[in-house]
């Protein structure tokens, strides 16, 4: 019988697709984390379970139910690959039921901790910068006022981030104290966090290291009249043979954030470093894949399998 893998993510995404396509002895099955429900029988006894949606058909048939942990775990991996919005409530209690699942025995990639730090832009930074890896200048505040003070701090050019996001949304790049002032008032206003951090020249192009277990799969991400490299927003992404030093911090800050699929971005400065800009504990492959012509997720579910 060949690993049976859970898979928390959309079953029309891209990236379950994707999977789907790569899989050869796996099972796989899809689960939303809307349906995730978990039971205590004891003490020291956990069951987490999760109800499979009936994919676009009505039945009047009892939901099917699976367990995602425990001795009777009808998976033998469960891999995340969305973290949808939801109530403090609803995101509070997906973790739990994810860290229940870990210590039931049932492998979770990535672990539940390394995807708490990972999502969270500045826990994140703070992790690598107290282990001595290389990070910008990052203020985090939550007043217009501390973030003015920030903001010439930063010599008046930092880039503006929300804490949570990815694939350079709602990135702004401020110069100018007029502009610093209403863009700090909007989101103070809207009880946002204000995460600055420093601009830092580079090549026009920042460096995208997938970490998958021991193996390390590399893309330049190259801007095209945009400071911001990101594919999702019109960049593109061309092979890059990793030096021993990018690829050392790539598997340091992932064994620092405790995962094991990781994508790690890190910038050539014009002065010469190489600065660790970002972690994603959920990363795309579709440009990583495309630039080196590799079957990305066969090799996640090659490591998955192991």
């Amino acid at each position: 019988m060949g690993h049976r893998i859970a898979i928390l993510g959309h079953p029309d995404g891209w990236y379950v697709r994707d999977l789907r396509r790569a899989a050869l002895s796996e099972s796989i099955e899809v689960v939303s984390f809307r349906d995730l429900s978990v039971r205590s029988d004891g003490l020291a006894s956990m069951q987490v379970e999760s109800n499979l949606a009936i994919e676009k058909e009505k039945t009047s048939e009892a939901p099917i139910r699976r367990n995602l942990g425990g001795d009777r775990s009808d998976f033998d991996s469960v891999l995340v690959r969305t973290m949808p919005l939801g109530s403090l409530e609803q995101m509070i209690f997906r973790m739990n039921v994810l860290h229940a699942i870990e210590r039931s025995g049932t492998p979770v990639l990535n672990s539940p901790r390394s995807l708490e730090i990972a999502i969270d832009k500045w826990l994140t930074l703070d992790f690598l910068r107290s282990s001595g890896l290389p990070t910008p200048k990052t203020y985090c505040s939550q007043t217009r006022s501390d973030a003015m003070i920030a903001f010439e701090a930063l010599g008046r050019d930092c880039v503006v981030k929300p804490i949570f996001g990815g694939e350079g949304r709602g990135l702004i790049r401020v110069t100018d104290p007029d502009i610093a002032w209403r863009v700090f008032g909007a989101i103070e206003q809207t009880a946002g966090i204000l995460y600055l951090q420093e601009y830092l020249e580079h090549p026009g192009y920042d460096l995208r290291l997938l970490v998958i277990g021991e193996e390390i799969h590399s893309i330049k991400r190259h801007s095209h009249g945009d400071w911001r490299t990101n594919v999702s927003r019109g960049g593109s992404a061309t092979p890059h043979l990793a030096t021993d030093e990018q690829r050392e911090l790539a598997f340091q800050a992932t064994q620092i954030l405790g995962g094991s699929i990781m994508g790690v971005d890190i910038l050539p400065t014009l002065d010469g470093r190489m600065v660790l800009l970002e972690v994603n504990a959920v990363p795309g492959w579709r440009g990583t894949a495309q630039a080196l012509q590799i079957d990305i997720a066969r090799r996640v579910l090659d490591f998955i399998s192991s």
